[in-house]
């Protein structure tokens, strides 16, 4: 099965990429999403788009 195929929690770590941590707003994007889903708390997927998801015009990106 080729590597992209793999659902998240079976691919391999980045090799030299170091963990970045959630700013607030991408925290708070990841639990509205759960919490929409019906989940109390945000799981990996919900990280991973909150991560990935465009900011809109009005936010500040650093």
């Amino acid at each position: 099965m080729r590597m992209d195929k793999l659902p998240p929690w079976q691919r391999n770590n980045p090799g030299d990429a170091k963990p970045k941590p959630l700013t607030p707003e991408q925290k708070a994007a990841a639990m509205e999403r759960a919490e929409r889903a019906g989940r109390p708390y945000p799981n990996l997927i919900d990280d991973m788009w909150a991560t990935r998801r465009k900011k809109s015009p009005g936010e500040h990106r650093e």
